[in-house]
């Protein structure tokens, strides 16, 4: 049975919550600017020294060569300082 529920989640993944992707590419956005392009996938690792699901923001920024930052976190549980961490932005000081 677990065999089956692998090859169904292999074959048709679930699909992204597109909250939490717009979310995360707005924070993505604010930190790095209107220019840049982000595209926001959570991912699941079978390879054991993975986190096991991971978040990935891809950045294309004009001119440059696409990066990939990675948050070992599942795509719900980003906080914008996760982002501002994986993009090298230093985060906003609380007030």
């Amino acid at each position: 049975m677990r065999f089956k529920a692998f090859l169904r989640d292999r074959l048709h993944p679930p699909r992204p919550d597109t909250a939490a992707v717009a979310r995360i590419k707005a924070w993505a956005q604010a930190a790095l600017g209107a220019e840049t392009a982000f595209a926001v996938n959570e991912i699941a690792c079978l390879d054991p020294s993975c986190p096991g699901a991971e978040t990935v923001i891809l950045v294309m920024a004009p001119g440059r060569k696409t990066r990939a930052c990675k948050i070992p976190k599942l795509l719900d549980d980003v906080a914008e300082s996760d982002v501002r961490r994986a993009l090298g932005v230093p985060e906003i000081p609380s007030r």
